[in-house]
């Protein structure tokens, strides 16, 4: 090899050495940087001649080293599982932070539990019915039911308000979606020019990149394939959300059901929901993941109401006075309630949002009804043309001990529609059809929100609120005694089972029992949530350290690096000095 190759050797080795001491000194700048992946530079030999050959290989000689490529040291298995690890931490933050929010609400209504105004009812009938025909104790019960109503609309309206207010956090994260779908993109353009030539890999960009890539993962379930020219494409809910030309972006929606709730959809892709929980996000398929996603399940997509917990049909109701059982009737009548269940476990249930709401209607409803029930009651009747209908009860119904003795004040009305409609109807009488006119009670239809007892259209009945007299307790049999079995059954009924909390349970509860169990439900959701947050934060946690053992700077292993790199840019340049020494002796020996 002559002189003058060898001084290209050498210049070879202080350019490698230099690369490597830029990226030393790009790391150590870098060290706190957010997402920064440390760098290194990979040497290679330079280019080889030959001098001549023998009979096993090639003589040649080489011409020094090169620096091959500066690369980042990132492993993608933990990238994929990090992203994935996050994205189920926030789905499920997401319904923990719901359902913290939700006991917040419950266990709080202006400084008063909730459950005070259940005690503050039942404690206030106890009263009432211990001296039925006090002015002053019918007057503060009155003013228990109001306060009581009042409270539970304050609670229902706040958690719809909560409900609605999710609508917020659902459009920022959709927005943030297609941010960062279009800053992927620029990147995407950015690290494909830089990389064009094969001389450069755009790390800086690169990182930008994965750091954006790691904040879609806690957003939703993403997939990323990068093309051979540098170019990610970016799957987002298995749909395109970023292409190596275009990004699709999402955009929200009102729901067509005139709750106010919004959904996210692809405008390119038919329209079509982003989501579909049909079957529900779980561990074991690998969809519980994103906050989004998270957001839109706690959050439900209506207002949960008592009509939307199936009531299993009861035999007694499918058994004539004859004791004939219409099994085939029961067992229809059976089936569809199984297909509400299903429905209900999908639709309400998923949504500890939805699920409080309907489980407090259901209670309030409960209440409302059963007094009603029992200070008006109700009788079915069988029409001329075989439908069932009921109507007050005339002859078993307490009256009111004003002047008239008037019967059939109910406690709580309806706002938009009375308990009864006075009109003529044929009905059976002893075995015979008559013309009779009747009080047919307005039946609640779940298809009219108008016609139900539910929260929002609840009031005390303004004639006893003007009027305490009217509450009917007193016998209808002219005497003016109080009724003593009417008070008897209201303090019967309230400690009587009357409902379990949900179709999945066996065991029915009274009242005070239902709201305690109701509450006991939700801090056990909330604790599952939490659990699950938790356990995921600190996997996340852990996979992340192992990520940063790879990827982070570490300042003492640079600073050995810079050493090294330093020790062989003097030997380069020392190499440099003896070859030219021996170049100048030759030089001045020839002369």
């Amino acid at each position: 090899m002559g002189l003058m190759s060898s001084l290209y050797t050498g210049v070879s080795g202080l350019q490698v050495s230099q690369r490597g001491l830029n990226t030393t000194a790009h790391n150590l700048s870098n060290l706190e940087t957010e997402g920064y992946v440390r760098q290194q530079t990979l040497q290679t030999d330079s280019f080889y001649s030959n001098i001549g050959t023998n009979h096993i290989s090639y003589l040649q000689v080489g011409h020094g080293a090169a620096a091959a490529a500066i690369t980042q040291v990132r492993d993608n298995f933990l990238d994929k599982s990090y992203r994935q690890e996050l994205g189920r931490q926030q789905f499920y933050e997401a319904q923990y932070e719901c359902a913290t929010e939700m006991e917040e609400i419950l266990g709080e209504t202006e400084g008063v539990a909730f459950q005070d105004s259940v005690e503050e009812l039942w404690i206030a009938m106890q009263e009432l019915c211990k001296e039925p025909d006090s002015i002053v104790t019918r007057s503060s019960f009155i003013q228990t039911a109001v306060s009581f109503i009042e409270r539970a609309e304050t609670v229902y309206t706040q958690i719809k308000e909560y409900q609605l207010s999710l609508n917020s956090n659902i459009r920022n994260n959709v927005d943030r979606i297609n941010e960062i779908a279009d800053e992927i993109k620029r990147l995407n353009g950015e690290i494909q020019k830089y990389e064009a030539s094969g001389m450069e890999h755009a790390n800086d960009f690169r990182d930008q990149r994965n750091l954006l890539l790691d904040e879609l993962g806690g957003l939703g379930d993403i997939s990323i394939k990068e093309q051979a020219n540098g170019v990610v494409t970016v799957m987002f809910e298995n749909q395109m959300l970023v292409s190596e030309d275009l990004v699709y972006h999402m955009d929200t929606r009102l729901l067509e059901n005139d709750t106010g709730m919004i959904e996210p959809y692809w405008p390119s892709f038919g329209d079509v929901p982003v989501y579909n929980f049909n079957p529900l996000p779980s561990s074991e398929a690998n969809t519980d993941i994103g906050t989004l996603k998270g957001l839109l399940l706690v959050r439900g997509d209506k207002v949960g109401k008592h009509t939307d917990i199936p009531v299993e049909p009861d035999k007694a109701d499918y058994t004539d006075e004859s004791g004939y059982f219409y099994k085939d009737d029961y067992e229809d009548a059976y089936r569809e309630y199984e297909k509400e269940v299903e429905i209900f476990n999908l639709e309400i249930d998923a949504s500890a949002i939805v699920a409080v709401q309907a489980e407090f209607d259901q209670l309030i409803h409960g209440i409302v009804t059963t007094i009603n029930d029992i200070l008006c009651p109700n009788k079915e009747v069988i029409t001329s043309e075989g439908e069932k209908i009921l109507i007050f009860d005339a002859e078993n119904a307490p009256v009111g001990m004003d002047a008239n003795k008037t019967p059939g004040e109910a406690l709580f009305n309806r706002k938009s529609m009375d308990r009864y409609e006075k009109t003529t109807e044929i009905i059976e009488v002893d075995g015979v059809f008559q013309e009779v006119e009747v009080w047919k009670y307005n039946e609640e239809d779940a298809s009219n929100n108008y016609s139900l007892f539910t929260l929002g259209e609840i009031e005390v009945n303004e004639n006893i609120m003007k009027d305490p007299s009217l509450i009917p307790l007193s016998s209808n049999d002219g005497t003016g005694d109080y009724a003593v079995e009417i008070c008897d059954k209201l303090m019967l009924e309230w400690q009587e089972p009357f409902s379990t909390l949900t179709p999945n349970e066996y065991k029915a509860h009274n009242f005070n029992e239902y709201y305690t169990e109701m509450i006991g439900a939700l801090a056990t959701r909330g604790e599952k949530f939490r659990n699950i947050y938790q356990g995921q934060e600190t996997l996340v946690n852990s996979v992340d350290t192992q990520r940063l053992s790879v990827t982070a700077v570490s300042s003492d292993e640079e600073l050995t690096n810079m050493i090294r790199f330093q020790q062989a840019y003097n030997a380069s340049a020392r190499y440099i000095n003896v070859v030219s020494q021996m170049l100048e002796h030759l030089l001045n020996s020839l002369g």
